[in-house]
């Protein structure tokens, strides 16, 4: 498990090394070494030569049926992935490089408080022209308590001047964002903020156009293709609720010249054996997940099957309503009752155990992995703590697990989900004697169960937006509308609020005290650490993703 922990962990801080490269000095090609202060000159995005006349088509699984592909109220990585392909914003990530998007160049004052985006000409899916404009109705958007979105507690990690005052009902007029003419962008911040143009690439921050935003209700007009107006490589031409969508070619984007393919199946397979069947029988190229079972064979077998580690977290959502988890010895005896080894080489992916919540790859101010640096928090991720969890939970009243009631786990449908669900379950009933049902959910009812509170304990999983561990830690501040076990800690919302407005030792220092706040108060239980798994044909060369894992279809063709 060492030798697995020190790979993952090396990628990773390679890949948190071309990350700051690529937000902190944007050049004309990829570098290996990083520098300091952001320069006028973002990486273009590659050139290829001109595809020839035979239509190009790539068969997509996305999974399962997004809830939303509006970026400014998605909050999936289903969503996200289809976004990607739909939509452009200043910038463009890819594989830790920051690429110029809309921004063609951008400048940072020499005090870190003013960053100034030069937007080249560009034009919507209609033919019409984007402006700065757009940028500013779409993050004021994003801030604006009426549009309920999700994601509105982002704003407060930009630094952006007034934002966050914003989300919480002051004047969007107060907000330091400002056209300065068509293709000036001015950004003013509270503090000099490192990962300010890493982040802008994450969806949320990308542009929509008010006239189709308009058109339909609650993010409706972005799978409506009469209404979905976008400024992406590919744009929505049919959307088939529970099947799949259409994407085609966008002629009237900026590198249109440089997007190989003709068109996009996207199906909505969220059965991950369905969906590898489709793929051997050559009905899919491309599919986000496999069986658990196939893993280890394609692992040694496949030169296609792709693992990449992922700055995220797999756990379970305490319900801290519930009178069952209100005693914190009832949870840390759950938590120390899990053999989190046993899990991941069941999976065989090389998913890390997880004993904190925040993943390897985030490096401090002096250069340490936050993860390692952290700490188990006394959580052992093998079984050696089955004791202790037997004695806490004798402790709390519930000896041997006697008269404990019998709760339900959820999860959304997923095989791996299912096998995840299934080892805990066994482990609680030996290991404590606590009886558990299992219940799978839809995709999309599912998301609306946990975020109501309707369940006992449930499946969750984060992956960070930016490279900062803040970007983990934040969902579970009081009002975050990701904090599904209904945490509330004052002393850690302040610390969250402090790291936005610090930089460097103090920032990280902060960050440390929030994670032991969270392990110590134990409202979730972190099961492993992500790794991003991927089955793609050799026919389809060229395609990317961001180093927080999103697809990207922008450069892809199919190979001659």
């Amino acid at each position: 498990m060492k030798k697995r922990l020190l790979a993952y962990s090396l990628v990773l801080v390679l890949m948190f090394t071309l990350i700051l490269t690529g937000c902190s000095k944007p050049v004309d090609q990829p570098t290996e070494q990083p520098t300091e202060q952001p320069t006028e000159q973002p990486t273009e995005q590659p050139t290829e030569q001109p595809a020839e006349e035979t239509e190009a088509v790539l068969n997509w699984n996305i999974g399962a049926d997004p809830k939303t592909i509006d970026p400014c109220l998605n909050g999936a990585s289903d969503g996200g992935d289809v976004i990607n392909q739909t939509f452009e914003g200043l910038v463009r990530e890819k594989s830790g490089v920051i690429y110029s998007g809309i921004a063609e160049t951008w400048d940072v004052s020499e005090d870190g408080l003013t960053v100034t985006f030069h937007l080249r000409k560009s034009k919507w899916s209609d033919g019409s022209d984007l402006t700065a404009h757009d940028f500013v109705y779409s993050w004021k958007r994003g801030m604006d308590p009426a549009t309920a979105s999700e994601y509105a507690w982002i704003w407060e990690y930009t630094n952006i001047i007034g934002a966050f005052d914003a989300v919480n009902g002051a004047s969007l007029d107060d907000v330091g964002v400002k056209a300065l003419d068509d293709y000036t962008l001015e950004v003013k911040l509270i503090t000099p903020t490192d990962y300010i143009i890493s982040l802008l690439s994450f969806y949320h921050f990308l542009p929509v156009k008010q006239s189709a935003v308009e058109a339909l209700e609650d993010g409706a007009w972005a799978k409506n293709p009469n209404t979905a107006i976008c400024n992406g490589p590919f744009k929505l031409t049919s959307y088939r609720i529970g099947e799949g969508l259409t994407l085609v070619k966008n002629e009237n984007y900026w590198n249109a010249e440089n997007v190989k393919l003709d068109r996009i199946e996207g199906k909505f397979i969220d059965i991950a054996s369905t969906a590898y069947q489709a793929y051997q029988n050559g009905e899919l190229d491309f599919i986000p997940s496999v069986p658990a079972a196939e893993v280890p064979k394609l692992i040694a077998e496949d030169p296609n099957f792709h693992v990449f580690p992922l700055l995220g977290t797999y756990y379970y959502n305490f319900n801290l309503e519930r009178d069952i988890f209100k005693d914190v010895r009832v949870r840390k005896a759950i938590a120390l009752a899990i053999n989190r080894e046993l899990i991941c080489e069941t999976l065989g992916a090389g998913q890390v155990p997880a004993a904190g919540f925040v993943p390897p790859g985030f490096l401090d101010a002096d250069g340490k992995d936050f993860f390692e640096t952290a700490g188990t928090y006394g959580f052992a991720t093998d079984d050696s703590t089955v004791k202790a969890a037997q004695d806490l939970l004798a402790e709390a009243g519930y000896p041997g697990g006697e008269g404990f009631p019998e709760f339900t786990i959820i999860y959304n449908t997923s095989e791996g989900h299912q096998m995840v669900a299934e080892l805990v379950q066994e482990m609680l009933k030996t290991n404590l004697g606590i009886n558990t049902k299992l219940e799978n959910q839809e995709w999309a009812v599912f998301q609306d169960t946990r975020r109501e509170g309707d369940f006992e304990l449930a499946r969750g999983g984060w992956l960070t937006d930016f490279m900062d561990p803040m970007g983990m830690l934040s969902i579970f501040t009081s009002e975050n509308a990701y904090n599904d076990p209904r945490f509330k800690n004052a002393k850690y919302d302040v610390l969250l609020s402090t790291a936005a407005k610090t930089r460097g030792k103090e920032h990280f220092d902060v960050l440390y005290k929030a994670q032991d706040i969270l392990m110590n108060e134990v409202p979730i239980l972190p099961i492993y650490h992500y790794t991003d798994t991927m089955l793609a044909s050799p026919r389809i060369v060229d395609w990317d993703r961001s180093v927080l894992g999103t697809i990207d279809f922008s450069g892809a063709s199919i190979a001659k």
